[in-house]
């Protein structure tokens, strides 16, 4: 072995990740929102971008001032010479009226406060009640032990329950109470319902009646079973949470926007990128003009830096749509059943799959699906819905949704006196040519949020 020093030549390929490349990539894994975002703050940043106007554009200015001049004015205007003459409005024409226009909606708190400040009551009572509203909750409930609240305010506890039985005759019905079966049957009470057994069923039979285990209500009140399935039927269209209804409660509403459509027409599914969500970008003739001519060279030096770097923009951008239109198209190849037939229809897919059907990385097309969505005839989905394991069967692959698709509807059309076992559905499956456990049943009804075979039956 010969141990020195020596020069070679060696020829070898490497992937330089510059700027421009992160840049790229970066772009491509931006939902729409963060994109509109970071377009913003280059075209504040970068004199040579311009956001594309989709203003309606006029080449000849003497025809568009020819088409103001067809308007006769003075007709116009005749119009509304007589101030005693109104035409009559349309009556179908739709109004706007802007108290319609809610720009603020009240809290649970402030509507209950609402609803106390009305009453005619003591200012001792008032501020009672004002403390005991306070402290309900969102979902309506009071917190904390009455006699607790009682002392703190230094007053009798039968004063402070006597206002909290005035507070849980506000709206919304149920409020102010201190567990669910006070919720329940405060409920019961202002709807007028006077069945003796409702109270009864609500005060000791609540676990029984979300284990549904109705058959010994029935033996140990000893009334009939088909009563027994009538009033418990009445308790759940109860609302167990009556201040949710608040939207001030329920958080900010987001809107997704779709990256793309995909339309049927004529036989054929037609798929339009959304510009909203990739906006056009133009480069500002302004400053492009001003490179040309000559002048200061530290300026035309510093605009041909933001052209540049504006182009690569652009084609990034560019590159953007037609990454989401490749990966948009393959699913749609692959999908194709799914828009025809709808969950049942669709089939196991990996973004390997896709990724070598488009000629492209995985991982391109897993930043090219992250975060993106479709409008499509059967509704709104994230790309990502299309990406599902499954198992195979007689007639091909069936995705894991396709399953759980098949597990409802045979669910649905159950025969609601004996309801499918977990073990039944596996055999029914099985006939149809998809072999999965009992397990997989279970998982996958659970996943559906759908209870098991013994909570199901009516009787």
């Amino acid at each position: 072995m010969q141990l020195g020093y020596n020069l070679t030549l060696e020829q070898t390929q490497k992937l330089v990740m510059t700027p421009e490349l992160r840049q790229a990539i970066q772009l491509l894994q931006f939902t729409n929102q963060e994109l509109n975002q970071y377009l913003k703050k280059e075209i504040q940043e970068n004199p040579m971008l311009d956001m594309s106007s989709i203003e309606e554009k006029h080449e000849d200015i003497d025809e568009l001032d020819r088409r103001r001049e067809e308007i006769d004015w003075n007709e116009y205007m005749d119009q509304y010479e007589d101030t005693g003459y109104r035409p009559q409005r349309d009556r179908n024409e739709e109004e706007y009226n802007y108290e319609n226009f809610i720009t603020e909606s009240q809290s649970l708190k402030e509507y209950l406060l609402f609803q106390l400040n009305v009453l005619e009551m003591k200012d001792f009572d008032r501020r009672i009640g004002n403390i005991l509203i306070e402290n309900i909750d969102e979902n309506g409930y009071l917190m904390g032990e009455l006699d607790q609240i009682a002392s703190d305010l230094g007053v009798e506890a039968k004063e402070a329950e006597n206002v909290l039985r005035i507070i849980q005759t506000f709206e919304p019905i149920g409020v102010g109470a201190r567990d669910l079966k006070e919720c329940l049957l405060i409920q019961v009470k202002a709807y007028g319902n006077t069945n003796p057994n409702m109270e009864l069923l609500i005060d000791e039979y609540l676990e029984d009646i979300g284990n549904n285990r109705l058959v010994k209500i029935s033996k140990e009140l000893d009334i009939e079973l088909k009563e027994v399935q009538f009033l418990c039927d009445y308790i759940k269209t109860l609302e167990p949470k009556p201040g949710r209804a608040y939207s001030a409660n329920l958080g900010d509403i987001k809107y997704i926007i779709p990256d793309a459509t995909i339309e049927f027409v004529d036989g054929e599914y037609i798929i339009l990128l959304n510009d909203v969500t990739g906006p056009r970008l133009n480069i500002n003739s302004f400053y492009r003009n001003l490179i040309r001519q000559k002048g200061n060279s530290d300026a035309a030096k510093y605009l041909t830096e933001k052209l540049n770097s504006a182009m690569w923009i652009i084609r990034s951008i560019e590159q953007r749509r037609q990454t989401i239109y490749s990966v948009i198209e393959s699913i749609l190849k692959f999908q194709r059943d799914f828009f025809e037939k709808g969950e049942i229809g669709l089939k196991p897919l990996t973004l390997r799959e896709v990724a070598e059907d488009i000629d492209m990385h995985e991982s391109t097309v897993s930043r090219a699906t992250n975060g993106k969505y479709v409008q499509t005839p059967r509704g709104l989905y994230e790309l990502r819905y299309f990406f599902t394991s499954g198992v195979s069967g007689s007639k091909g692959g069936i995705s894991s949704t396709g399953i759980k698709a098949l597990i409802k509807k045979l669910i649905d059309e159950e025969d609601s006196k004996k309801p499918y076992s977990d073990q039944r559905i596996a055999d029914i499956l099985k006939e149809r040519g998809i072999k999965i456990s009992r397990r997989t049943v279970a998982k996958y009804r659970d996943e559906l949020e759908i209870p098991s075979s013994s909570i199901r039956r009516r009787y």
